[in-house]
C-alpha cells in the first residue's frame, strides 16, 4: 500500500461528552467490533471486578471515571481507526481541550434522559472553534428518556447544530423495539434473550412496506412511518460536504451498553469521517501528504507502567512517515532525537512500530526533555498552533508530609506537571510551591498518584488566589516592571518554564494592577 493510500485509510477521532453519558462504554463496543478486545469490562459493576479497557490508571478503576485521555487503535473493514477516549469530568477539561488539537473529527455522546449538559456545550464550543466535524450519538435508549424530536430540538437550540438524523428509535425504555436506520434503509430489531438484547438487521425496501406491521406491530409501525415522514420533511438531507465543514451534524440513536446502534454508527463513520487533515503552523499550512515528517506532542503520561517508571510523550503525526531509529529535529531544544522503540497504543498495552503515518499517534519514551506542544520535524522550524496552558481556577500550597521522601515528591510533582495535569508556581519571595488546577478533583488525583506511583505523601493548604496571569514586558529594565516586582513581590511566582506569573487575589486587585502598570501585559494563557 503506498503512502497516499495509507493516509486515506486513517481516521483519528475523539469521543467527548458530559460525565456518565457512556463515552467509555461506547469506546469499548467500537473496539469489540474492531476485534481488538474479546469482551467488554463493566466499568461500574461490582460483580465483575474488571474496569473499562480505556481506563487503565488505578484511580480511574476505583472511581469509575476517566481522568486522562487514552489512545486506542484498531482496524475495521480495512480502515485504521485511532480513538482518543477523553475525560468527561469538567475537572479534567484541559486534558480534553488539548486532545482536541490531535483529532480530525469527534463523536459527541448524549444521554437520552439528561439531554445536552453543561460540559458538552463547552467541549462542542472548542470543536466549533477548531472547525472539527461532529457526529452525535444519543445513548441509553433502553432507558426511559426524552422524546427523539425533543432531543433533536435541544441539539439545535443549545449547541447551535444543524442536525440530520441518520437513524431513529422505535419506542424508548420499556417500549424500545429497535432502530430504523435511515442511512442504510434497514431495521434493527431487538429481542430479549438471557437479559441480553440480540440485534437482527432486516432490510426493508421502503418504510411503507406492509411487513413492518408484522415485525413491530401496527401501532408502532404507524408511528414510525409518521416520524420518518417528519424527518424527511423537516430535516435536511445528509451532505458530506456540510458535515466536513462543520455545518451539519449527523445524529444516531442507540445503546452502547446493549451494543445496538453502535455498528451502524461505525459503518457510517468510516465512510464519511475525514482522513487526516491539514494543520496550521506558525509559518504555513502543513499537508499530510508532504514527504517530510512533522508532528507535535499533545500529551505526556508519566508511569504508564508504574513498575518501570516510564514516561511517554504522545506524538500526533501531521505529515510524512515517522520511522523508528531515525533522528528527528526537536524545534524548541534545537537538537535531534532518535527513537528506538516508538509505541502504538491499545490503552496501556503497547507495541513497537517501525513506521507510522499521518493521523497516527505514537508514544515515545521521554527522560524529561519534552513538553506539551513541542514540535518535531526533519529540520524545518515548524511550530503548531493551539496548545496553550490555561489559567487555573483553584490554587493550593503543597506540603511534604514525609521529609525522607523529598526527592520522590519533587520528581513526582515535576513529572505530573509535565503531563499538564496541573500547573506549578513557585513563589519568588519564599520558594513555596503552589499547585494550580482547572478543577478541584485534580488535587485528589495528584495526591493519589504521588503516593501510589512515587511513594511520596503530601498535604494541601488553602490559598486565596483569584487568577494566575502571565506577565509580559518589553524590557526587564522597564521602570514600571521594576516597580511592579517590588510592590507585588508577595504575589509574584515563576511557572515551570521560568515565566513570570502574577497571582492576583481578587478581580479588583487585578484590574487596579492593570491600570497602574499600563505598559505591562497580563495574559490568561501561557501561549502569547
Amino acid at each position: 500500500m503506498n503512502f497516499i493510500e495509507e493516509i486515506a485509510r486513517r481516521r483519528t477521532f475523539g469521543i467527548i461528552s458530559h460525565p456518565d453519558a457512556g463515552k467509555t462504554t461506547l469506546t469499548e463496543k467500537l473496539l469489540l467490533f474492531g476485534g481488538a478486545i474479546q469482551e467488554a469490562g463493566a466499568v461500574k459493576s461490582h460483580k465483575i471486578k474488571k474496569s473499562a479497557t480505556s481506563d487503565f490508571m488505578e484511580i480511574e478503576k476505583q472511581r469509575g471515571i476517566s481522568v486522562s485521555t487514552s489512545v486506542l487503535a484498531f482496524n475495521y473493514e480495512g480502515i485504521k481507526i485511532n480513538i482518543l477516549d477523553t475525560p468527561g469530568h469538567k475537572d479534567f477539561a484541559e486534558d480534553t481541550f488539548r486532545t482536541l488539537t490531535a483529532v480530525d473529527s469527534v463523536i459527541v455522546v448524549i444521554d437520552v434522559a439528561k439531554g445536552v449538559e453543561e460540559q458538552t456545550e463547552k467541549l462542542v464550543e472548542v470543536c466549533r472553534m477548531r472547525e472539527i466535524p461532529i457526529i452525535v450519538f444519543i445513548n441509553k435508549l433502553d432507558r426511559e428518556g426524552k422524546d427523539g424530536f425533543d432531543l433533536l430540538d435541544e441539539l439545535e437550540k443549545k449547541l447551535n447544530f444543524k442536525v440530520c438524523p441518520l437513524s431513529f428509535p422505535i419506542g424508548m425504555g420499556y417500549d424500545f423495539q429497535g432502530i430504523y436506520n435511515l442511512w442504510e434503509k434497514n431495521l434493527m430489531l431487538f429481542e430479549e434473550e438471557n437479559k441480553q438484547k440480540i440485534a437482527n438487521s432486516i432490510k426493508i425496501n421502503e418504510i411503507n412496506d406492509p411487513v413492518l406491521n408484522d415485525l413491530i406491530g401496527k401501532t408502532a409501525a404507524k408511528k414510525l412511518i409518521e416520524e420518518v415522514e417528519i424527518i424527511n420533511e423537516v430535516y435536511p438531507d445528509f451532505s458530506k460536504e456540510d458535515y466536513l465543514k462543520c455545518k451539519q451534524q449527523p445524529v444516531f440513536f442507540g445503546s452502547a451498553l446493549n451494543n445496538f446502534g453502535v455498528k451502524e454508527l461505525l459503518n457510517c463513520f468510516i465512510s464519511i469521517a475525514p482522513a487526516p487533515m491539514d494543520k496550521i503552523s506558525d509559518e504555513r499550512i502543513i499537508k499530510p501528504s508532504e514527504d517530510k515528517f512533522s508532528g507535535f506532542v499533545f500529551k505526556i503520561h508519566a508511569n504508564m507502567d508504574p513498575k518501570h517508571r516510564d514516561r511517554l510523550a504522545f506524538i500526533k503525526i501531521v505529515s510524512g512517515i515517522f520511522k523508528r531509529n531515525t533522528p528527528y529535529f526537536h524545534v524548541r531544544l534545537d537538537k535531534k532525537f532518535k527513537f528506538s522503540s516508538p509505541n502504538a497504543f491499545f490503552a496501556e498495552k503497547k507495541e513497537i512500530v517501525d513506521e507510522s503515518y499521518p493521523g497516527d499517534i505514537v508514544g515515545v519514551h521521554d527522560s524529561g526533555n519534552f513538553k506539551i506542544g513541542d514540535s518535531f520535524s526533519e529540520g524545518e522550524k515548524v511550530i503548531f498552533k493551539g496548545i496553550p496552558s490555561f489559567s487555573p481556577e483553584h490554587f493550593r500550597y503543597i506540603n511534604n508530609l514525609d521529609p525522607m521522601k523529598s526527592k520522590q515528591l519533587a520528581k513526582g510533582i515535576d513529572q505530573l506537571m509535565d503531563e499538564g495535569v496541573a500547573q506549578l508556581f513557585i513563589l519568588e519571595m519564599n520558594g513555596r510551591k503552589i499547585i494550580g488546577t482547572v478543577g478541584a478533583l485534580q488535587f485528589e488525583v495528584i495526591q493519589y498518584r504521588l503516593e501510589h506511583e512515587y511513594g511520596a505523601k503530601c498535604s494541601y493548604e488553602n490559598l486565596n488566589i483569584y487568577k494566575a496571569c502571565w506577565v509580559e514586558t518589553d524590557s526587564k529594565k522597564n521602570k514600571e516592571f521594576i516597580d511592579f516586582k517590588k510592590l507585588k513581590s508577595k504575589f509574584i511566582a515563576k511557572d515551570k518554564n521560568q515565566q513570570l506569573v502574577f497571582l492576583s487575589d481578587s478581580s479588583f486587585s487585578l484590574e487596579m494592577t492593570k491600570q497602574k502598570y499600563p505598559t505591562l501585559k497580563f495574559h490568561y494563557k501561557s501561549e502569547f
